[in-house]
């Protein structure tokens, strides 16, 4: 098998890219990488991803890291399964504009959020309830934006499912199940698009195959 994913099923960032193989149905080898054992900090994990975070990615004999690179490799190498991004030059600088937004916009809050409510607790650490405060207020002004921007379109990127959801996904799912949901249901279309994006078939399977 020529594709093989490094990484860990807890990673948000892991999760894009199970998901983005599973959108275009392309199998591949999980090399599981211990977090409690410091695995991404050692040999061999640090020879593909020399920052030491999931997750890692190789295809044949081209190595990769950074979540958000792969996905795009994948978009643009394989031909199966949903089209992940467009050829139209106008369309794709659509698509790039809102990857931008997503990547320093939402992933700085939502991520962080997420992190506070989420995995704090289950590492027996303390939720900052200030910190979650301000990141709820900056996540609410994107989530503005993005209200106005589904508005006009079903999806962010444009009238069909891309990348640009796709990245969401993992983040979008765990704070779905915190009170900061409540900060999707008030905005009606954003509320919508979470629902059918968490709602595709690729994403149920990888949530089933990761069993989270």
């Amino acid at each position: 098998m020529a594709i093989k994913l490094h990484g860990n099923p807890l990673s948000p960032a892991a999760q894009r890219v199970f998901l983005a193989l599973a959108e275009k149905e392309l199998e591949y080898e999980l090399v599981f990488v211990d977090f409690a054992t410091g695995q991404h900090k050692k040999e061999p994990f640090i020879s593909i991803n020399p920052f030491g975070q999931v997750p890692a990615f190789e295809d044949g004999d081209l190595k990769l890291f950074e979540s958000r690179a792969i996905t795009k490799y994948i978009s643009y190498a394989y031909a199966e399964g949903t089209p992940l991004l467009v050829h139209d030059p106008k369309k794709l600088a659509i698509i790039g504009v809102w990857l931008e937004v997503e990547a320093h916009r939402f992933d700085a809050a939502g991520n962080k959020l997420s992190f506070e409510i989420l995995i704090k607790p289950l590492m027996g650490l303390t939720t900052d309830e200030a910190q979650v405060e301000e990141l709820e207020a900056q996540l609410g002004t994107v989530l503005d934006i993005y209200e106005k921007r589904l508005a006009e379109s079903k999806y962010l990127g444009g009238e069909e499912y891309s990348l640009v959801d796709l990245h969401h996904v993992p983040i979008v799912n765990n704070l779905m199940k915190t009170k900061v949901k409540a900060l999707f249901e008030k905005r009606p279309h954003v509320s919508a698009w979470a629902e059918s994006i968490l709602a595709r078939p690729a994403w149920q399977k990888v949530l089933d195959d990761i069993k989270l």
